[in-house]
């Protein structure tokens, strides 16, 4: 049976881009694919007649030969270098899904980088909540691994490289076919990096990294909470045998202040005041986390959990130039140990008290008395 056009079977002309191309080959895929249509051997060809389609028109040098000589430039390995003779679903079918879908049906040389990616690391700074207000630079000293400086990461003795793995031929893969599907696997012989170290390096043993002593200098942005985290991109160990660093996690604990309480961006105070201030009125300075100090009237009768705000005297948002707000909560104290004048001014207080005076204390006493009749 002739084949057909490779054109008319992905549904584009000869003027079609690389981006139609894909795409039209993408939803024929989808389509026709044996996992959608289990048992419908007709799906089944019109899945690998567009995947062969796609495997030549998808590269530059063998859509080339093709628009030149058709389905000729492929028979008996003709077409040069673009030639493959008659299509081998097995052996491109997993390149081609790579294309579409990443490493897992492909593996290859991505992956095999990502495996050799170093750990990440966590480091617990603690720090105060002026500290947190301000911001601060700080230099932390952790035990990490590195680059080897003496087989440049390589994992190989110097003047020596690292060779194509036995096994899976330097692809980090092996494959196996069951039936229609090729399965892949990580290779069990180099775990993945496509490759053998024959002369291992002498300080690291061949695997391009060693343990060292690492100090940085880090930068804790002013409004930090109690539980930010901060990354450091790259600044984690080294990877295996070139790979990438991993990173580094900052988990920032903030202590807690014996004057002031947080939440979120805000700050919580309590001043206590005397009963005398509270009912005559005065005005006080309390402390702000900045090291200032701030001016607050107590206006005459106020009660014991009365709050005031001061706008912008709280803490700063990490994004951005705003601040939180202080809530000043004023504690009415009652005074102890009293003296004998002391006590003769507020016996006299008492008796010339009147109900005005205490509104809450009628309010309550009315309304306990209403309780006791009922």
């Amino acid at each position: 049976m002739a084949k057909r056009d490779y054109y008319e079977v992905l549904g584009v002309n000869k003027s079609a881009s690389a981006d139609q191309i894909k795409s039209a080959y993408r939803k024929l895929a989808v389509k026709y694919h044996p996992d959608k249509n289990k048992g419908d051997k007709g799906a089944e060809e019109k899945f690998k007649e567009a995947s062969e389609a796609y495997h030549v028109l998808s590269n530059n040098e063998r859509k080339q030969n093709y628009d030149n000589f058709g389905h000729a430039a492929f028979e008996n390995g003709g077409g040069g270098r673009g030639g493959f003779g008659n299509f081998d679903f097995s052996n491109h079918f997993s390149d081609i899904f790579e294309d579409f879908f990443g490493e897992g049906f492909g593996g290859g040389r991505r992956s095999r980088r990502s495996s050799n990616r170093g750990s990440d690391l966590r480091y617990d700074l603690s720090i105060s909540l002026e500290e947190a207000f301000s911001g601060k630079k700080q230099d932390i000293k952790f035990s990490t691994s590195e680059k080897c400086d003496t087989c440049s990461g390589s994992g190989s003795k110097p003047g020596h490289q690292a060779g194509a793995c036995s096994m899976c031929g330097g692809h980090g893969q092996v494959r196996s076919s069951q039936g229609f599907f090729t399965v892949q696997q990580t290779c069990p012989q180099c775990a993945g990096a496509g490759e053998e170290i024959t002369h291992p390096c002498s300080i690291c043993n061949g695997q391009g990294k060693k343990q060292a002593s690492k100090r940085l200098s880090v930068t804790i942005p002013k409004g930090v909470d109690d539980g930010t985290r901060i990354r450091l991109s790259g600044k984690g160990e080294a990877g295996s045998r070139g790979g990438g660093s991993g990173d580094l996690y900052l988990f920032i604990n903030v202590h807690s202040h014996d004057l002031f309480k947080r939440s979120d961006e805000n700050l919580f105070f309590e001043c206590p005041v005397s009963i005398a201030d509270a009912a005559l009125g005065t005005s006080i300075e309390i402390p702000t986390i900045d090291g200032g100090k701030a001016k607050i009237k107590i206006p005459a009768g106020t009660q014991s959990g009365k709050q005031f705000r001061l706008r912008g005297k709280g803490m700063p948002y990490m994004r951005g130039n705003d601040f939180g707000d202080l809530y000043v909560q004023v504690n009415t104290e009652v005074p102890i140990s009293l003296n004998k004048e002391q006590k003769e001014l507020l016996e006299k207080f008492r008796e010339i008290e009147n109900e005005k005076s205490n509104p809450s204390i009628k309010k309550f006493f009315q309304k306990a008395k209403s309780f006791w009749k009922n």
